[in-house]
């Protein structure tokens, strides 16, 4: 008996004795996402000059102050996500005059370019539907910038939105990716789906 013992408590010994390795955490691990099913409804505020096809799963929130002050558009509203922590800021603004589009236009490209200090990379997409009269540009931003995605879209004689995707947590490029691109396809379908009443 104490033969077959022996080898176990020498193993056991050898076993123990070697401590030559260094321990490694276990890798990040990140919430498992839950995305609702893909389906749109009509948006029709009447307080907005155009309508479009909207996530059925998001909320809209008409926006009642601007930095403590009212809005320049009754139309400036956000498309809330809560499943995903996305929020749509979505603001409206009236052309006067050429002046006012041209403003309009560089404040979009402005707004985008604030996150170059962040983002590796930005992709500008043109947007030309002549048939309903909208024009615009969809900025796709990479990297771990506050904004992936922002747009703008005119009729270039009355009309002009912007809106800007933004989620409520820290920019993790790798981790938001699938809530990124899940998102995105959203608003492709709405930039596509825009009509001006």
């Amino acid at each position: 008996m104490i033969k077959s013992f022996f080898p176990i408590v020498v193993l056991l010994i050898l076993l123990t004795a070697c401590n030559d390795y260094t321990p490694v955490p276990k890798p990040r691990a990140y919430p498992r996402v839950m995305y609702p099913e893909k389906t749109y409804k009509p948006f029709e505020e009447g307080y907005c000059h155009f309508t479009f096809e909207q996530p059925a799963y998001a909320k809209i929130e008409q926006d009642s102050s601007y930095f403590d002050e009212k809005p320049r558009d009754q139309c400036w509203f956000n498309i809330s996500v809560p499943q995903l922590n996305a929020k749509i800021y979505c603001s409206y603004y009236p052309i006067n005059s050429r002046a006012d589009f041209d403003k309009f236009v560089a404040d979009a490209f402005e707004m985008t370019n604030k996150h170059t200090v962040k983002a590796t990379y930005i992709d500008e997409q043109p947007v030309h539907r002549p048939e309903d009269r909208v024009h615009g540009m969809v900025f796709n931003v990479e990297g771990p910038a506050a904004s992936s995605y922002q747009f703008f879209l005119t009729d270039s004689t009355s009309n002009f939105v912007r809106g800007a995707l933004y989620f409520n947590t820290v920019a993790r490029p790798d981790s938001l990716a699938p809530v990124v691109a899940f998102m995105r396809e959203d608003l492709d379908h709405m930039i596509k789906t825009l009509k001006w009443k």
